[in-house]
Parts: structure tokens; C-alpha cells; sequence
């Protein structure tokens, strides 16, 4: 089924097969966890090129394709299939590739044409299947359990970095494989920083608190965001926490298949821009959630993508004000026709602790 979907990109593109190099289109197309060699596809075959570290791994997921091993030439094989099948146009990935990256394969190809795809493979992600869900959800539900946990854990004095590291441990004693990305702990003013790196610094009582974080659980990435107060929190900061609560509900309520990543975008920001913190929110409303933690769709002001029944998504408005510090929720959700299915359940009642 997913090969078919392959054979159409190439009707549609006017190629005769596809290199794929992107690990994550990989492990989707051919079930190969290892995220090294290549994956070759054509109307004639689907081919796992892997060197002899991989082969035995790759023979155990590749259900769908063959394996076969490259040697010290490590273009010999496919090129000598290439020949052999008569094939004068292929595709690379040209968004996953460097520029070096596909001049190397460029030449190394005894093709006629090369041409670069751009987001069409990707594309065959966004829809997930139950399988997927299923793993999404477990996922998630190992975030819920961590967030739950360090909530007895954290306190004053403690560094963010102690905080990632307990949330991390959690997680990968827990069934999480991975984490889908470092652990954010940021708190007091560092909260007011999106993506901010735990650091040594020590929380305090009235701080803020974000807390964000995902594990991988069978290849699949979940991702949650909550923010807490150490400590009891003062009236701007019940104020600024209550707005985006109200704005990430509005969006949850909203949302659903049919709609455009932007018309998404906006159920969240019209609620933070009628409180005038407009400029305080300066990131997307969510990304799409699968194999890798930020895949498409975009929920953002510039995406046109209409949102189809099947998709997995982030719900992360947030207000940062610099000097004050800042909030983000954020849970990942199902679109549906009618709606919204969250995965994530944890309380989003301002904690304090």
C-alpha cells in the first residue's frame, strides 16, 4: 500500500525511481530502524542498501523490500541495478540532503537525470494509521506518568538541570526507547525563553516553571508541555497562565478536519491578541507528531495544509514576556472530522508546589 502511494509521486514527478535517505521516511517506507544506507524504489524493486554493520538488523524489519549489503564502492550495487532496470531519471531527497551530500550522490549515480524531491514522501506521513496512534498514545501516556512523578520531586533549590535529568530517568525507566528531544526545564525568568536549555540555576519559590518534554516509544514521539509555580503564584501570573489555558481550549474546541493549519493557528492567537499580548506569542500553534517530533502539518500563520481526519498534531499556545518569564501548555491531539481526540491528560489547573 505505502509502495503504491511511492509509485505515484513517481508517475506524478515524471521519475523512474527514488533514492530515500531521510531516516524517517525509511523506517516508513521499509520498517529499517537503523537510520544508515539508503532505500532505492522503483517500478521494478524496493532495495535496503546497508553496509555489513546493518544487514542482519535490516533483514529483521525490511518485511516489504530486499536487503542487500554494499561493498567498499558503496554506489557499485545500486548502480549496477540502475543499469540493469534501464533507468534514466531518479529522484533524491533534496530537502534532507546537504548540498555536498547531493553533488556526491549526483556523481556517483550513472544516471541520465537527477532531480530532487521536496516535501512528497514526508507528505505520505502526515495521515497516521491506528498502529501509529496507538504508539503515539502509549508515548504520551509515559509523559503523563513523568509529569506526574516530578511534581512529587521537584522543589526549591533544585537546578533545571537536576529537574530535566529526573523527568529524563523517568521516562527511559518507564518504557520510553528515547527521548524525542532534550528536556526543557526552564524556570523563573528563563521561562520566558521558548526553547531554553536547563542550566544550573537553582529554582526559587514564585518561580514559573515549563516543563517540556516527549519520549519514543516503538519509533513514535510524543510531546507535552505543562507549566507549574513553585511556590504560590502571584496575580499576573494566574492572570498570563488563565489566557493561555483559555486560548490552547479554544483552540482544542475548534479544531478540526477540514480546516487549514493557519485557520487552526488562529483559534489560539485570537484569544492572546484580544488580551493584548499579541507580541508574546511568537511561535506556531503545533507541529505534526510521528516517527519524528516535528512533522508536517504546521499549525502556523503561514501554513495553507488542510487538516484531514487521521493527523497527530501539538496544541502549544504560550505567552513570553521578557524579565517576567513565561507559559506554554501543550498537548497532542487526533484530529477527527468533528474534532479533536487528546492523548494527553495530565491536569492543566495552575500547580502549585
Amino acid at each position: 500500500m505505502i509502495f503504491e502511494k511511492v509509485e505515484r509521486i513517481m508517475e506524478k514527478t515524471g521519475v523512474q525511481a527514488i533514492i530515500v535517505t531521510d531516516p524517517y521516511n525509511i523506517r516508513y517506507l521499509s520498517g529499517f530502524s537503523g537510520g544508515e544506507g539508503y532505500l532505492y524504489i522503483s517500478k521494478f524493486a524496493s532495495v535496503m542498501y546497508v553496509d555489513s554493520r546493518y544487514t542482519l538488523w535490516a533483514k529483521s524489519e525490511c518485511k516489504e523490500c530486499a536487503v542487500e549489503t554494499t561493498g567498499r564502492q558503496r554506489y557499485k550495487e545500486v548502480n549496477d541495478r540502475i543499469v540493469k532496470e534501464g533507468i534514466e531519471n531518479i529522484a533524491l531527497e533534496g530537502k534532507h540532503l546537504t548540498y555536498n551530500m547531493f553533488r556526491e550522490l549526483s556523481e556517483a549515480l550513472v544516471c541520465k537525470n537527477i532531480t530532487a524531491l521536496s516535501d512528497e514522501l514526508e507528505h505520505l506521513r502526515m495521515i497516521k494509521s491506528a498502529y501509529e496512534i496507538e504508539r503515539i498514545e502509549k508515548a504520551e501516556s509515559i509523559g503523563d506518568e513523568a509529569f506526574t512523578y516530578i511534581l512529587g520531586e521537584i522543589r526549591p533549590g533544585m537546578t533545571e538541570k537536576e529537574t530535566a535529568m529526573l523527568i529524563e530517568m523517568y521516562m527511559r525507566s518507564h518504557g520510553a526507547d528515547a527521548l524525542s528531544f532534550d528536556v526543557i526545564a526552564a524556570s523563573g525568568l528563563n521561562s520566558a525563553k521558548p526553547h531554553a536549555t536547563p542550566s544550573d540555576k537553582k529554582i526559587c519559590n514564585g518561580d514559573f516553571v515549563v516543563l517540556d518534554f516527549g519520549c519514543v516509544y516503538e519509533g513514535y514521539c510524543s510531546d507535552m508541555t505543562r507549566t507549574i509555580v513553585v511556590g504560590k503564584p502571584d496575580g499576573r501570573q494566574v492572570e498570563i497562565y488563565n489566557i493561555v489555558k483559555t486560548a490552547q481550549q479554544a483552540a482544542l474546541d475548534n479544531i478540526k478536519a477540514g480546516m487549514t493549519g493557519r485557520e487552526a493557528d488562529a483559534k489560539a492567537r485570537t484569544v492572546i491578541e484580544n488580551k493584548g499580548y499579541a507580541d508574546c506569542f511568537g511561535h506556531g500553534l503545533g507541529h505534526g507528531i510521528g516517527l519524528y517530533i516535528h512533522e508536517m502539518p504546521r499549525l502556523s500563520l503561514s501554513s495553507d495544509t488542510v487538516l484531514e481526519s487521521g493527523m497527530v498534531v501539538s496544541v502549544e499556545p504560550g505567552i513570553y514576556i521578557d524579565g517576567f518569564g513565561g507559559v506554554r501548555i501543550e498537548d497532542a491531539v487526533v484530529i477527527q472530522n468533528d474534532g479533536v481526540r487528546n492523548l494527553t491528560k495530565s491536569c492543566k489547573e495552575l500547580i502549585s508546589v
